[in-house]
């Protein structure tokens, strides 16, 4: 029986679940993560594809099933822990395939991409909204904190949606995959990477405004320095590319 409180709803539709490996772009040499595998159906398609497989899975009675499941399985790894707390940086070279609860999407995206160092890919079946919001674009309304920096980190695609009517039990919205391809370097060079990502949280915190009014909390004379690098202080924060928070942040780092 499904747990509401750990936000499971699965997906056992074989079409689908061969779509995402496909999207997942496996060989036979890969070590992959998959996170919550719950019952085990995407778990056994990827044991017969990879070298490795390492299955996360929270829920206890879940992973004791999985454990008895896949004993026989000598390249799967059943491991009974929070993903959060997970030491992803001692793997070596790794993929991730996961079907993401939707209240912990964010948290799990970035854990992931602070362990990046032997990340290779990643393809999540997350809420589409916020898959929208991982492959959005300047001048979008889905466009803002997660957009750069999961693309700062990333090349992101989104592949495919998938109707919530194929989950059970079937959540309120539908899903949709996302496949990451980890940068071997970002897409700007910034002076002070902590700046720049902080110059982003403060203009989206009130998106609303104008930047030289979101950017206020700065405690500089924060339209100057928009003028002097070539950004309009009257614009407001989602249409700004990576490019020109780059160069902002680096004006003000000077």
């Amino acid at each position: 029986m499904p747990k509401k409180h750990l936000g499971q709803n699965f997906l056992s539709d074989p079409s689908i679940l061969t779509r995402i490996i496909s999207a997942a772009d496996l060989s036979a040499e890969d070590t992959i993560v998959e996170i919550g595998p719950g019952p085990g159906r995407l778990t056994r398609m990827l044991a017969e594809r990879v070298r490795h497989l390492i299955a996360i899975e929270l829920d206890h009675e879940l992973y004791q099933r999985l454990a008895g499941d896949f004993i026989a399985y000598r390249n799967v790894e059943i491991v009974h822990g929070d993903v959060l707390h997970y030491p992803f940086e001692a793997l070596d070279v790794f993929k991730v395939v996961a079907n993401i609860p939707y209240y912990i999407t964010t948290p799990i995206i970035f854990r992931l991409l602070d362990a990046k160092q032997n990340l290779k890919s990643m393809t999540l079946t997350i809420q589409k909204e916020v898959a929208q919001r991982i492959v959005a674009t300047p001048g979008s309304k889905d466009y803002g904190v997660l957009s750069i920096s999961t693309q700062y980190h990333a090349e992101s695609e989104l592949k495919f949606i998938i109707p919530k009517e194929v989950f059970r039990p079937v959540p309120k919205v539908d899903s949709a995959v996302v496949h990451m391809i980890i940068r071997s370097k970002p897409p700007v060079s910034v002076r002070d990477e902590k700046l720049f990502f902080s110059i982003i949280r403060t203009a989206f915190s009130q998106r609303r405004k104008t930047l030289s009014n979101s950017l206020k909390p700065l405690g500089q004379d924060i339209k100057s320095v928009l003028t002097v690098a070539g950004i309009d202080p009257q614009r407001r924060p989602e249409t700004l590319s990576i490019q020109e928070f780059a160069r902002l942040s680096d004006f003000l780092t000077k």
